[in-house]
């Protein structure tokens, strides 16, 4: 008698899990997917244009979506490609290439806005989707999880650069085209929009967080992200013993330049000194300091504190309007 092939022979807890792991999934992809757009957007580029492709999370019930500055570039206006087919002009209302984050409005109906979450609540080894449009595939939905948390990574415009921080790492797979589009964890919360690909199986997305909403909530103010500048670099170093058992912490910010003329030098501060405070919160590595740095610090008193040889050093600074080269 011939004999029968079956397929593996699973538990009733291992299908389960599958299942609800199939659920999970699928049910984020049901929610995200019609809210996820293909942009297109053609921008001058080294004396000629070039068509910008990426993706975009509708985020208000008014037509405002969000994506990649990288993604707009210097873009006007462009057209958002939903999944349903429909194709919708939009028009750029403010980009910002410090954080890679861009605002968009479509000049039409969209779809009701994704919910936002919190990527400062997001742990390790935890379930991640990733919706967007890569390759002008609309749709597409990956799955992972979130491989790290708390990288950096590196962007300017101009003269101007910075580091963003706490970017979420994750190995959901992404590919050219990804980028603006949704990271959301199991609820269909997004936590995180997709800007990299920082290796193969390797991906990373800016985070939604309490600093990521002050600067989208100044684009759509302003069209624009003002910032304060402080005129010194720095990099992390040890805290002394003595000084470490004082404070609790472990590290804080070596100078080891300051601008002739800028707020730091004429607070006094040098190459050398070793940066503990600012506004009295600790100041353990340049993104501690970076954080602060947004609009409101503009032309408002700072109190610093330093360490210079074995004395502490208290300043105050008057952070101005950080110039970029757009």
């Amino acid at each position: 008698m011939a004999e029968t092939l079956s397929g593996p022979d699973r538990s009733g807890e291992e299908q389960a899990a599958l299942d609800s792991y199939s659920r999970t999934v699928t049910s984020v992809a049901g929610e995200l997917t019609p809210k996820v757009a293909a942009l297109n957007a053609a921008h001058r580029r080294a004396g000629r244009f070039v068509v910008g492709t990426g993706s975009a999370v509708v985020f208000t019930d008014d037509g405002f979506l969000l994506t990649n500055a990288h993604v707009v570039g210097h873009s006007d206006a462009g057209t958002a490609s939903f999944a349903d087919g429909t194709t919708i002009p939009f028009h750029v209302i403010g980009a910002d290439p410090l954080s890679d984050l861009a605002v968009v409005r479509a000049d039409g109906p969209t779809p009701p806005p994704a919910r936002l979450g919190e990527a400062d609540a997001l742990r390790v080894g935890q379930l991640v989707v990733a919706v967007g449009n890569p390759l002008g595939l609309a749709g597409s939905v990956t799955a992972g999880v979130v491989s790290a948390l708390g990288r950096s990574l590196p962007a300017g415009t101009g003269r101007a650069t910075r580091v963003i921080d706490d970017v979420v790492q994750t190995d959901a797979t992404l590919h050219p085209g990804s980028s603006g589009g949704a990271l959301a964890t199991a609820d269909g919360r997004v936590v995180g929009i997709n800007t990299a690909i920082a290796d193969i199986g390797l991906g990373l997305a800016i985070p939604v967080n309490g600093t990521s909403r002050k600067i989208i909530a100044a684009l759509l103010a302003t069209g624009r992200v003002r910032r304060a500048y402080l005129g010194l670099a720095g990099t992390p170093s040890p805290l002394p013993p003595p000084v470490r058992a004082g404070t609790g912490r472990r590290t804080g910010l070596r100078i080891v330049e300051v601008v002739p003329a800028s707020p730091a030098a004429r607070a006094g501060l040098r190459a050398g000194d070793l940066l503990l405070t600012a506004g009295e919160e600790p100041v353990t590595g340049a993104q501690a300091l970076q954080r602060l740095m947004l609009e409101d610090a503009i032309g408002r008193p700072l109190a610093l504190t330093a360490l210079r040889g074995d004395a502490l050093v208290d300043v105050v600074a008057v952070p101005v309007e950080l110039v970029t080269d757009d």
